[in-house]
């Protein structure tokens, strides 16, 4: 689709110009440039910390002594480091990329149209990782779960670009929030394992999770559900949301700082070391 035919189909706030899509594109760039610049920086002064993957069986012949004992065997120990910075260079390969001629005009086309589905493609990855290192600190080290989480975090992701692409286009009056309403709680499932693990971790005792673990907790969870608040006023068309590309910003701003708190607090919490 033309620019100029999908400017007609999702209107401009009231009273705004043009989409400054140059500005647009050089925040993208400038974003860019960030994301990458941060992981490089911790890939060069993190320590090698890891956090084991487990899996389980349960140990003992059927009806004999240890029937029923599971057993944990670390799979592997993963260094953390590694995994901040893969989803800084996903952040930052999504933003050169729509960046890019070309790329830049399917992006801006899909802006003027109520969707934006770089951005989806590239969080279903990125926070992916991110809730899964969230996951992690806690103690939840079994794969399959590990699995679960991520893949429930994707679905939510997923189902946030189903929302965009069934309300694309002209703006409706009545618009489908089921997509929506349905990431809300496939994005609830996994901060509801992790609270279990927060609250009750391995012996019990509340002092088995250091502190910054509480405040990686705290501040992601605010992060996450910013973005579900900022699509909502986007749908809603409250204020200057109703300039898509206002919410745009909003993502933009919300995916920058929320990768950037968990980078570092997870850094001076347990990679500052030599």
């Amino acid at each position: 689709m033309d620019v100029a035919i999908a400017r007609e189909s999702y209107p401009r706030k009231e009273g705004a110009g043009a989409t400054d899509f140059g500005q647009l594109r050089r925040f993208n760039a400038f974003l860019a440039a960030l994301h990458f610049a941060q992981a490089i920086a911790i890939l060069l002064l993190a320590s090698d910390f890891t956090l084991p993957v487990t899996t389980s069986f349960i140990e003992g012949p059927e009806g004999g002594p240890g029937e029923g004992t599971p057993v944990y065997n670390v799979l592997v120990d993963v260094p953390i480091a590694p995994l901040i910075a893969a989803f800084l260079f996903l952040a930052a390969a999504d933003h050169l990329l729509v960046a890019l001629p070309g790329i830049n005009r399917w992006y801006n086309c899909n802006l003027e149209n109520g969707a934006s589905y770089a951005r989806w493609w590239e969080y279903s990855i990125s926070s992916s990782i991110m809730i899964v290192i969230i996951a992690m600190f806690p103690g939840i080290y079994d794969l399959g779960t590990l699995i679960l989480v991520a893949g429930v975090n994707a679905t939510m992701i997923f189902l946030g670009l189903l929302m965009e692409s069934v309300n694309k286009g002209p703006v409706k009056e009545n618009v489908n929030w089921l997509p929506f309403w349905l990431g809300c709680f496939a994005g609830a499932l996994p901060w509801v394992v992790i609270t279990l693990f927060l609250v009750s971790p391995g012996t019990g005792e509340a002092g088995d999770v250091p502190g910054f673990v509480y405040g990686i907790f705290i501040s992601l969870f605010v992060f996450f559900n910013c973005f579900a608040v900022n699509m909502y006023l986007q749908y809603k068309r409250i204020g200057p949301w109703r300039n898509y590309i206002f919410g745009e910003y909003g993502f933009m701003v919300l995916s920058l700082t929320a990768k950037s708190a968990l980078a570092w607090q997870i850094f001076q919490g347990t990679l500052a070391g030599t």
